[in-house]
């Protein structure tokens, strides 16, 4: 981890952001006043499960693994990138990250402190909009992983989470590479073995193929099937 100035070369104009347009003058100088810039470098943490939350993460370059820990098992939730915030409920009454997010590449992120977004909520009905409806939002992704979890057998989590890896919100980035086989068990709630099992199942019936890490989608349409069916 390594903070950025902003006389350095890979400093980035966060402020530029779109999430930030709905703020001026004053607004801006307390966000500039009140955040840091810092560079994660692969498997680092921007935020761990049940520490002490100060501050909001924004991530401006990079792609980051968000993940609930119980114990030595782990659930991955969700991947973040460039121009998403990490830690939002605490800015709703909660002290502690409620997850933990890891850099699965080098990641830049402003970390904002809290009493500083807690004040523009109050002061900017847009601003505020705009970060309850991405907190929804997430919400809303968590309910579906759950449903997942609790209703689809195994060859339905996997497909369904090679689909979401392998979506459009992630198009131009060979998110495969980053993940090992045990990340992909942890996105679909299944086991390391299983993974490998139903990876190479699916290699065999042409609805895949496996290079290394990398996996290139054959037949999306009967991905989409066997995560429908479950």
């Amino acid at each position: 981890m390594k903070t950025i100035q902003e006389d350095d070369n890979n400093f980035i104009c966060d402020i530029a952001a779109p999430c930030f347009h709905l703020l001026a003058g004053e607004e801006l100088t307390l966000v500039r006043e009140s955040k840091t810039q810092v560079l994660f470098h692969k498997g680092e943490n921007l935020s761990k499960q049940g520490t002490f939350a100060s501050y909001i993460l924004f991530v401006m370059k990079g792609l980051v693994k968000v993940q609930l820990q119980e114990g030595d098992k782990s659930f991955n939730l969700r991947l973040a990138g460039a121009g998403e915030f990490l830690g939002l409920s605490t800015v709703f009454g909660k002290n502690t990250f409620n997850y933990s997010a890891t850099a699965l590449n080098e990641t830049q992120a402003m970390l904002v402190e809290k009493s500083a977004i807690e004040e523009l909520l109050k002061s900017n009905g847009h601003f505020a909009y705009n970060l309850m409806r991405r907190y929804v939002a997430h919400n809303d992704e968590l309910y579906q992983t759950l449903r997942k979890l609790m209703y689809k057998q195994m060859n339905g989590r996997l497909a369904g989470t090679l689909l979401y890896l392998s979506s459009a919100e992630f198009a131009g980035q060979d998110v495969f590479s980053l993940l090992s086989r045990k990340d992909l068990g942890e996105f679909a709630g299944i086991s390391t073995e299983s993974t490998v099992k139903l990876l190479k199942a699916y290699e065999r019936d042409g609805i895949l193929k496996l290079n290394d890490k990398h996996i290139e989608i054959q037949q999306a349409e009967l991905l989409r099937e066997l995560a429908e069916k479950g």
